[in-house]
């Protein structure tokens, strides 16, 4: 069974990603490395990290979540509108916004489970009927003066650290951990890495697509909490442009599209280069429709070594 990612793989990523950052900092002649360019890049990070994880948990047993970045923009806006327009605390607001992200990953996985329907389709409705949910929240109006204090504290640093990407590293060390440590963290990669042998060890295959699917709306839920905290303000148009990037970080690091996989180092490191490609199109004031050109064109590449890695190791056995 597949547990985790080779480690080789996150050792290319890391040499990757350094070396485009060096080749970026040498380029723009340090502009990189002057405190608010570097502090951009690390705070604009969080999103696609807690995203990429979002999208792992449930290609860890062998599903997809189309609906990932619209339930993010739909937690965005039931979190502001929590605090605007029903007066409620900041705290309270984001606590039943992450709430409502685990609750609508829950009915993802429920309904998977009950229609038989491939989660692909399941979660592209979602995403359509999260979408409208989202629009009907606030309609084209935008949230903004919520929370000082929460606003302060997304954009706020620690050691010089943006406080968001903490939260972010904070939240991948306990996906790790889940997956590393716990029971319920196990039985997700059996029933990714052979349903059959799962379900003949005891392990409720249904319980784990609900559990992933749950996992993920909740880590989509953390990613609200990140944007309506670092941005101050938000809209109805929140989470349309994170699918490519919850598909990019798991897929080249290797997540097996199969399931019984995780990585979740080198998905924050995939997230991190997918990163620098926007830091370049931005340094070099290249055409933005290259970058998600550039970010496809590495997903299909990477599916396709995947792909032939399997036949390989078929043909090997």
């Amino acid at each position: 069974m597949k547990r985790f990612a080779i480690r080789g793989t996150d050792a290319t990523l890391a040499l990757i990603g350094g070396a485009g950052f060096v080749v970026l900092a040498a380029t723009t002649h340090g502009n990189l490395l002057t405190g608010g360019t570097l502090r951009a890049l690390f705070q604009f990070l969080a999103v696609p990290i807690l995203v990429g994880l979002a999208q792992m948990v449930v290609l860890a047993v062998g599903q997809m979540n189309l609906s990932v970045g619209v339930l993010t923009g739909l937690c965005s806006m039931v979190m502001a509108s929590l605090m605007v327009d029903s007066g409620l605390p900041a705290w309270l607001a984001v606590i039943l916004g992450v709430v409502l992200g685990a609750a609508a990953g829950a009915l993802n996985g429920i309904l998977v489970v009950f229609t038989r329907i491939n989660g692909f389709i399941v979660t592209l409705a979602t995403l359509t009927i999260f979408s409208g949910l989202r629009f009907r929240v606030n309609g084209t109006g935008t949230y903004q003066n919520y929370s000082q204090r929460l606003v302060s504290l997304g954009q706020g640093t620690v050691a010089g650290v943006p406080t968001v990407f903490v939260f972010a590293l904070v939240v991948a060390a306990l996906t790790s951990l889940f997956f590393r440590r716990t029971n319920a963290g196990r039985r997700l990669l059996a029933t990714g890495g052979n349903p059959f042998a799962a379900r003949l060890s005891g392990i409720s295959n249904e319980r784990s697509i609900v559990g992933a699917h749950m996992l993920s709306g909740l880590l989509a839920g953390a990613a609200a909490v990140v944007i309506v905290a670092s941005s101050g303000s938000v809209n109805s148009s929140i989470g349309d442009d994170l699918l490519l990037p919850s598909f990019a970080a798991p897929i080249i690091a290797g997540v097996a599209l199969s399931g019984g996989s995780v990585s979740v180092l080198g998905t924050c490191l995939a997230a991190f280069i997918v990163r620098l490609v926007d830091v370049a199109q931005a340094q070099y004031n290249i055409n933005a429709s290259w970058v998600d050109l550039i970010v496809g064109a590495v997903v299909f590449g990477a599916v396709l070594i995947e792909q032939v890695r399997q036949r390989a190791t078929a043909v090997a056995r």
